[in-house]
This record gives structure tokens, C-alpha cells and sequence, in this order.
């Protein structure tokens, strides 16, 4: 079960522990990303760049806030209320369903906030655009790739069957659907990372901040 706090909690948290060993042990457990249960949402296309998933003129934002409910706002303009995003169907889903080279184009961070905020915790797909891949795991999401035959057979259960339940394994590279299970892929490393909690490097950093100020305190460029 995913209980990032960031996730799950409004993004934001304080931490404050006396042992630096400790709070990273405490940052590690809390950021494990072993598995993630919901409903699904399939999106169905190749090629969905980030100008699509966030149109440019959101990305003026001083923070984050708010971009949820922003995301797909042009397509789902032009689609009268019929995207995924609207129908009342998969309001509440947690598991995106894509197909190839989804998060291409621009590297915008914003993309995969904004998914994250309108509810989205692990995306399943064909194939994934490098940097926007990248940017998912510095989120806690995954992003686990599957044969393209899977990927349709997952979309058209979820449009006949909005209501199945999913589960995205990230320690068994498995996606459950119902009664079906596929087998899932994603780079070992990253696996890793997200299983062991180690992806959160912002969390890390500020889990150890007397160290922190203990090595900019002997810079001699922070303290002459």
C-alpha cells in the first residue's frame, strides 16, 4: 500500500528527529513504494506529450497547488466532458493506463504533478518518455511498462468494467486486474529505489539536516 506521506498527506511534512541515523531510517520506511491498490483509468493513444497532459499556460503557477484539476484541460475541452478525466466512472481511480511514449515532449515537471494531484499513484504503460519517467519516480510513482497486447486487453476491461479492482506489485513486477494477473517491467534500479524508499532524495536530505549544516558550516565560501 502506498502511505508516502507527501502523497497522501498534502505534500508537505515536518520532520523533526534528534538522531540524523534515525530520521533516515524513518525517511526510508515511510517512502516505500511496494504496492499500490485502486481502480484504473485507461487513456487511450500514443504519443501523449506533457503539452497535452498540462497545457503551458499552467505552468505560470508559484506552486503546484492546484494543477489537478488542470490536467488534460485542453482535451478535455474539446471532448465536451466525454475524457477518461470527467466521466464520473473513474473519478477516484489511482492506476493510469497508457499506451507508447506517453510523457513525451516538453520535460515539465509539472506533468506528473499534475497527474499526482488529481489522484494518479502508479501509471502503467507501452513505453514511457525518458525524462518524464524520471520525473514520476521523484514522486513515488511508478511507471511500469507491459506488452502492448496487455495494455489494450487492461484498457478494454476497465471500459467495460470501470468498477475492477487493481493491483500494481512493484516487488512482484505484477499488475493484478480482477481476477487476471500480468506480468509488469521496470528497470531494476529504479525497482530498487521506490521498494527501499530511497527514491525521495529531497526527503533524505532534509531527514539529515544537522549534517547538512555541519558540512556548510565547514565550507569555507558559507563561512568566511
Amino acid at each position: 500500500r502506498c502511505t508516502h506521506p507527501y502523497l497522501v498527506a498534502g505534500w508537505c511534512r515536518k520532520i523533526d528527529y534528534n538522531n540524523s541515523a534515525l530520521a533516515v531510517a524513518k525517511m526510508t520506511m515511510d517512502s516505500q513504494i511496494r504496492q499500490i491498490q485502486g481502480r484504473g483509468i485507461p487513456l487511450l493513444g500514443d504519443d501523449i506529450d506533457t503539452d497535452r497532459i498540462i497545457p503551458a499556460r499552467f505552468l505560470r503557477c508559484v506552486t503546484f497547488e492546484g494543477l489537478g484539476e488542470h490536467v488534460f484541460a485542453d482535451d478535455r475541452a474539446q471532448l465536451g466532458g466525454q475524457h477518461p478525466f470527467d466521466l464520473p466512472q473513474f473519478q477516484g481511480a489511482t492506476i493510469l493506463v497508457v499506451n507508447g511514449n506517453f510523457g513525451c515532449g516538453s520535460s515539465r515537471e509539472h506533468a506528473p504533478q499534475a497527474l499526482a494531484r488529481w489522484g494518479i499513484r502508479g501509471m502503467v504503460g507501452v513505453s514511457f518518455a525518458e525524462i518524464f519517467a524520471g520525473n514520476c519516480l521523484a514522486l513515488g510513482i511508478p511507471c511500469v511498462t507491459a506488452a502492448a497486447a496487455v495494455v489494450r486487453e487492461v484498457q478494454s476491461r476497465l471500459l467495460q468494467d470501470p468498477a475492477v479492482p487493481m493491483v500494481l506489485d512493484v516487488v512482484k513486477l505484477r499488475l493484478e486486474v480482477g481476477d487476471r494477473v500480468y506480468e509488469v517491467g521496470l528497470a531494476a534500479s529504479v525497482q530498487q529505489m521506490l521498494v527501499n524508499g530511497t527514491w525521495d532524495a529531497c526527503g533524505q536530505l532534509v531527514s539529515q539536516l544537522p549534517r547538512v549544516r555541519e558540512v556548510a558550516a565547514a565550507l569555507p565560501y558559507l563561512s568566511w
